[in-house]
C-alpha cells in the first residue's frame, strides 16, 4: 500500500493520484524512508553532542574512554577512541625511534681539543626530529577539532586502521 505524501491518506498500489486530495503519490515511497533517515541523523547528532567531551579526551588521554566504557555506549566515542588510540600508538612509536636516534647521534664535547667525556645531540638533528613530529601534533589537533564539531572524519594516513571493534 502507498501513502499520499501530501495528506497521508492510504491508497492502493499502482494508483498515481490520491483519492482524497488528488495530488500525485508516485514519490511517496522515497518520502517514507526519509523520516527514518532523518531520525537516524538526529539520533547520531544527539549522540555526538552529548559525548563531545569524551571524544575530545580520546585524543588527549586516549585510554579514558576505554576505561570508562563509553566507547561501547556511543558510536561517536567509539570512532574517536579508535582514532585517538591509533594516533597514540604512532606517537609512542615515534618517541621510541626518536629516543634511539638521539642516543646514537651524539657529538662529543671537547675543550681545547681534549675530550670531556660528555656528548650532546646536535641542534640540527634535534630540529629535524622536531619537524618530523609536527604532523603527529597536527593530526591530534585535527582529531580534536572533528570531535568538537561532531564530525567523524578519519585522520589522514593513519585513520584507516581499526583497533577498537
Amino acid at each position: 500500500m502507498a501513502f499520499c505524501g501530501h495528506c497521508g491518506t492510504q491508497a492502493a498500489d499502482g494508483v498515481k493520484f490520491c483519492p482524497s486530495c488528488g495530488k500525485e503519490i508516485a514519490a511517496a515511497p522515497a518520502q517514507q524512508t526519509q523520516p527514518q533517515q532523518q531520525y537516524q541523523q538526529a539520533t547520531y547528532s544527539n549522540d555526538a553532542s552529548q559525548n563531545k567531551v569524551m571524544a575530545i579526551l580520546s585524543y588527549i588521554i586516549f585510554f579514558i574512554p576505554l576505561l570508562t566504557g563509553d566507547h561501547k555506549k556511543s558510536p561517536f566515542v567509539k570512532f574517536h577512541a579508535n582514532q585517538g588510540t591509533v594516533l597514540a600508538i604512532v606517537a609512542i612509536a615515534y618517541s621510541i625511534v626518536s629516543a634511539i636516534l638521539r642516543a646514537i647521534v651524539k657529538v662529543p664535547v671537547k675543550i681545547y681539543g681534549i675530550s670531556t667525556g660528555v656528548s650532546y645531540t646536535p641542534l640540527w638533528f634535534s630540529t629535524i626530529l622536531w619537524l618530523i613530529s609536527l604532523p603527529i601534533a597536527a593530526a591530534c589537533i585535527y582529531g580534536i577539532y572533528n570531535a568538537a564539531t561532531g564530525k567523524t572524519k578519519e585522520l589522514p594516513v593513519i585513520g584507516k586502521f581499526t583497533i577498537i571493534k
